[in-house]
């Protein structure tokens, strides 16, 4: 199935799309602790950690964006909410440093706080851990006022997109960027340009687009097909299975198994289904079937999973390193890959 004539393909006609994003942006937020300079707290006796590095990283909507850069996505359209607040301004500033990304579409509203995870990561003796993170969302529902403003920049800037890769990340309905309206329209947008490519992924309500392709995995598909085995939505569905692969679930109900790429040694998950859905946008507006964009989304996973401690990216080179790795493999005893 994969080739490197594929591969080759992919990569020389990314350059050339737009890729639109909506969703929810999140500021990753990682805080290197040294446990060797722990200091008991005065005030209270409890063990003061110590930070002495901070990384932060584009989230959610943001780890999906962060790998269609790095991948060479020509033009790249988030349409999403900050809130007015330190995070919204160190995302700002994050993605303003790519220069394919358009900032158009990035609302700031005052009402709103910047969603982010905060992860303390306690390095104790080389072992490095992470500790319990620390989460900042919207608990409120978006308010009308920027819901509407919200569906109108997806109208307007919907004719230039190639695809549209939808991320709705916050569990609490309706508290985030897509919103039941939301969703609704881009369902709608959807009907009338079914020559676009669009994938929505969701944590709580994958089950409620309509329209689109959507990305569930092994957790979040219940409730995704019919009683005939059909995707609900009326188009094609990618269940990712971790290092099984995926699913290709057709829109008559039909599937196929795309098998995962091997990886060997240790392996940080984290990230992994966002870079899948942007490897699977770049082969689907490069003219690839489902089934070979399912099986590039693999080979982009493979390569983010070994990047330990942060939200991994592939870039073109890093994607025909991994790819050569693959070919070995082939050559030599183990052909669970799918090759063409």
């Amino acid at each position: 199935m994969q080739s490197s004539a594929t591969i080759d393909r992919i990569l020389s006609t990314i350059p050339q799309r737009t890729i639109g994003l909506v969703g929810d942006l999140f500021l990753d937020r990682y805080f290197d602790i040294d446990a060797a300079l722990d200091e008991p707290s005065i005030e209270t006796g409890l063990t003061a950690y110590q930070v002495t590095g901070v990384r932060c990283h584009p989230g959610a909507l943001g780890t999906v964006l962060s790998n269609l850069a790095a991948l060479g996505v020509g033009r790249i359209h988030p349409i999403s909410v900050l809130g007015d607040d330190g995070e919204g301004f160190e995302l700002h500033r994050l993605l303003s440093r790519k220069p394919q990304v358009v900032l158009d579409d990035l609302v700031v509203d005052s009402e709103r706080r910047t969603p982010s995870y905060n992860k303390p990561m306690r390095n104790d003796g080389g072992t490095i851990r992470e500790l319990h993170r620390l989460d900042i969302k919207n608990r409120t529902p978006t308010s009308e006022r920027l819901e509407r403003d919200i569906l109108r920049r997806i109208a307007a800037a919907w004719p230039s997109f190639d695809a549209v890769l939808v991320v709705d990340q916050v569990s609490e309905a309706d508290c985030g960027v897509v919103t039941a309206a939301v969703r609704r329209a881009i369902g709608e947008l959807a009907a009338s340009s079914q020559e676009k490519f669009v994938l929505a992924d969701s944590r709580e309500r994958i089950g409620q687009f309509r329209g689109v392709c959507i990305k569930p995995n092994e957790r979040e598909w219940h409730g995704v097909f019919d009683d005939s085995g059909r995707p609900v939505g009326g188009r094609p569905a990618f269940v990712t299975l971790g290092e099984a692969g995926i699913d290709m679930v057709a829109a008559d109900g039909s599937r196929q198994r795309i098998p995962g790429y091997p990886v060997d040694g240790p392996i940080d998950i984290c990230g992994a289904g966002d870079s899948c859905s942007a490897g699977i946008a770049c082969a689907m507006v490069s003219g690839e079937s489902e089934a070979e964009a399912a099986a590039f989304g693999n080979l982009i996973a493979s390569i983010t999973v070994q990047q330990i401690g942060v939200t991994g990216t592939a870039s073109p080179e890093q994607v025909r390193t991994r790819w050569s790795e693959v070919l070995q493999r082939k050559n030599g005893a183990d052909r669970s890959a799918p090759f063409e």
